[in-house]
């Protein structure tokens, strides 16, 4: 039993930093997700999916993980690259492509 312990990613549907600031502790899948044949669900005999702890810090995840026997793995965040740009720089001089209409 494996423990992933990472800081999500912000949604492709949100403009804020809103869910990204705590660190998740998720087990890894044991075994495949399988279709239901009646109604198309997909299901899982692992118990373990449906688990999901949020902590405010690092060390208290894998303090959590350590203190329970709990194999894991960090995944470092990755830091997105801000590029700076205003409304106003579409019209600039030092503008590399002409702007036309």
């Amino acid at each position: 039993m494996l423990a992933r312990i990472y800081r999500p990613a912000k949604s492709a549907m949100q403009s804020g930093l809103a869910k990204t600031k705590d660190w998740v502790l998720e087990f890894e899948p044991a075994s495949a997700r399988v279709p239901d044949p009646l109604m198309g669900w997909s299901s899982s005999s692992d118990m373990n999916g449906q688990v999901r702890l949020a902590f405010e810090s690092q060390e208290e995840a894998v303090a959590y993980a350590q203190s329970h026997g709990i194999a894991f793995q960090i995944a470092e965040p990755k830091t997105p690259r801000r590029i700076i740009k205003a409304y106003a720089d579409n019209f600039s001089y030092q503008r590399k492509q002409p702007w036309t209409h």
